[in-house]
């Protein structure tokens, strides 16, 4: 009788460990990749658009339109997150209307398990749950006070040696946040598909880096010699 009720026990716990490891598995990333280029380096990331697909839509979208391009990284809090600006505010380029739409959007708050550990994207919100917008959080350390209540919607995948590079630089304190006191620039940005072929992948890429470049440089041609 007590050998029953110990091999139940030891299944019971076994089962309990494996339920346990299941649910400490990291969603599976989509095959795009974004690349920020700023002033300290590339800072690579992809999308979990299982875990938050809303969000994701939203923020690739941006992307694509080249929102993030001359944005900043307007908060840098050495081991908690590098947050970059909201995008209406953040740029130093002017906007046009498809941008500008775009970046208005909020997003419902797509909360979910994942937990918030280093290289963790993590979606920027007021008070209201659903006031998440344009701007997001790079996690630099493990944040659990922030499980559940803040949207989690991809990962950084390539340079967190950039990041490190950035929680080295000098900072001030302004209210809550702790903000790097000369301005951490995203230059350019542009995206790939790593499900492509390698050469199809880096004409894909150099097409978008030159087209993102263009347009930039048009847009402050308009903006200094109109």
């Amino acid at each position: 009788m007590w050998s029953l009720g110990f091999n139940i026990l030891i299944r019971v716990s076994i089962l309990l460990s494996f339920t346990s490891l299941i649910s400490s598995f990291e969603p599976q990333l989509g095959s795009t990749r974004v690349v920020f280029q700023t002033n300290y380096g590339d800072i690579e990331f992809g999308f979990y658009p299982t875990v938050a697909p809303k969000t994701v839509d939203h923020i690739f979208k941006l992307v694509r339109l080249g929102g993030y391009n001359t944005n900043h990284f307007f908060r840098v809090d050495k081991g908690f997150v590098a947050q970059v600006a909201d995008v209406a505010n953040g740029r130093s380029a002017p906007m046009n209307e498809e941008q500008r739409r775009e970046a208005e959007k909020t997003v419902v708050g797509e909360f979910s398990d994942v937990k918030h550990v280093r290289g963790i994207l993590s979606m920027g919100r007021y008070d209201d749950p659903d006031s998440g917008s344009s701007s997001f959080s790079m996690l630099l350390g493990n944040s659990p006070h922030l499980d559940g209540k803040y949207a989690i919607f991809g990962k950084v995948t390539k340079g967190d040696d950039t990041l490190a590079k950035l929680e080295q630089l000098p900072t001030r304190k302004e209210g809550i946040f702790v903000m790097p006191t000369e301005r951490i620039t995203i230059l350019s940005s542009y995206y790939y598909d790593t499900e492509k072929e390698n050469c199809e992948q880096d004409r894909s890429i150099l097409k978008r880096k030159l087209a993102a470049s263009a347009i930039e440089v048009e847009r402050q041609r308009m903006k200094c010699f109109p």
